[in-house]
């Protein structure tokens, strides 16, 4: 980028109109958005060129402007507050102005950049494809390393016995391991519901044009840059299953957003139980050692807290809140436009970027350095007296019931008890093996 270019604005009269008409948050489109709007437009001058529509030079200074935006060389030229118009029209003129503003003076923003396109399929398009490649590249590697991390801990401490529970009361022993086992399948699972969002989210309008007809827009046009989208990224772009569909309903990316809700769901389920089992560490459960990050207290010396698991489940409120607004955006395809893009575009990418991010925290600055506190999870396994449960088979479950009662009033051991009411000592090894009874089928 040249000094000239960085000093002075891009834009032309329909950006400043916009910045002077929606001054709401200050916070503009998502980086994303702009740049897939430059890969957009880059393609797409190509294509016309290709098909005869473009004379080839002006085409080519116009793709290799675009080719800049999309490297992110011009982000500081999308200045237009993402509460705007619902359809992105005005984020679409400002692409378009730039776009042209480095092209040439001979550059029609719109006969030229804008050629074979409307705001109302252009912009659509763009969100769908930013939100694709952020997924892809950021947000499914990132639970893909927590995992990972999950289920090198279930090896881990696939041997240290403790006390389940079920609603929060002390239930039949488990392992740590098995425990960490279900959430690294709770994130993969996570990855999958994802993953199976992207070949629609992936459908996008363009050649749809004003309102879906592909009136002034050659036929071959979009699937030609749909092709080329695909080879230059390697990201699926697909055609919509209906032009109408594509252009009115935003349901890809509805559909998208409760894959992510989801997934925040799973990951405050996952930072809560961490952060109950880390409690104490002398008057709380203690079973687990989380890496201490930080002093936890201004005031008491030594508190350490959970600070990850706490950025989890904050991470996680703002995501379900973002699916929210999504949905009520998805509502608002009134006959053939959308006209809530820019906010489902920026709550989309919000949350994508987040539980990327919160993911990768929680693997590399949590899970990876947990350790277990041994000894008290085999204390809490021998303590719990539903491993009562065990007994059934052998004296019935009203028998083991009375053991319960007397061991809870007295203070007494399962084993103490159960003896004194006439279990043999075999049937007590047999039964009370709590690492037999958390792998009942090994």
């Amino acid at each position: 980028m040249s000094e000239t270019e960085t000093a002075r604005e891009l834009w032309g009269a329909e950006t400043r109109k916009a910045v002077a008409n929606f001054p709401v948050s200050g916070e503009p489109i998502p980086l994303p958005v702009a740049r897939w709007l430059g890969r957009i437009k880059a393609a797409a001058a190509r294509t016309n060129a290709e098909l005869g529509l473009l004379d080839a030079d002006k085409a080519e200074r116009i793709a290799a402007a675009a080719d800049r935006v999309a490297a992110g060389e011009h982000d500081d030229q999308f200045p237009i507050d993402v509460f705007q118009t619902g359809s992105g029209t005005s984020s679409n003129m400002n692409a378009n102005e730039v776009i042209a503003a480095l092209a040439g003076d001979d550059v029609h923003a719109n006969d030229d950049v804008n050629m074979g396109q409307s705001s109302n399929d252009v912009f659509p398009s763009a969100v769908h494809l930013a939100a694709v490649d952020e997924i892809v590249n950021d947000l499914m590697p990132a639970l893909q390393r927590l995992a990972d991390s999950l289920q090198a801990k279930a090896g881990e401490f696939d041997d240290v016995v403790k006390s389940g529970r079920t609603h929060l009361m002390d239930a039949v022993p488990v392992t740590l391991g098995q425990e960490f086992g279900g959430y690294a399948a709770q994130v993969r699972q996570g990855f999958d519901r994802v993953g199976a969002t992207l070949d629609r989210l992936a459908q996008i309008p363009l050649g749809g044009t004003a309102t879906g007809t592909g009136l002034n827009t050659h036929p071959e046009f979009a699937a030609r840059v749909r092709a080329r989208l695909t080879e230059e990224t390697g990201l699926g772009v697909n055609a919509p299953a209906d032009t109408f569909e594509a252009q009115s309903a935003r349901d890809g990316l509805v559909e998208a957003s409760g894959a992510l809700k989801t997934v925040a769901v799973s990951l405050t389920k996952i930072a809560n139980d961490l952060r109950l089992m880390g409690s104490g560490p002398r008057a709380g459960l203690a079973e687990i050692y989380l890496p201490e990050l930080q002093k936890g207290s201004s005031i008491m010396p030594g508190k350490v807290n959970p600070v990850i698991p706490e950025v989890v489940t904050q991470v996680a409120a703002q995501v379900i809140g973002n699916d929210q607004a999504i949905a009520v955006g998805g509502m608002q395809g009134h006959f053939e436009l959308n006209v809530f893009v820019p906010l489902m575009a920026r709550n989309l990418l919000q949350s994508t970027a987040v539980l990327a991010s919160a993911s990768r925290l929680l693997a590399e600055k949590c899970v990876d350095g947990i350790e277990a506190n041994r000894e008290n999870c085999e204390r809490y396994a021998e303590l719990t007296l539903s491993a009562a449960t065990a007994l059934n088979p052998y004296i019935g479950y009203d028998k083991a019931s009375e053991i319960v009662r007397d061991a809870a009033a007295s203070g007494r051991s399962l084993r103490d008890v159960a003896r004194d009411a006439g279990v043999d000592e075999e049937t007590l090894d047999r039964a009370l093996d709590y690492r037999a009874m958390a792998k009942p089928h090994r």
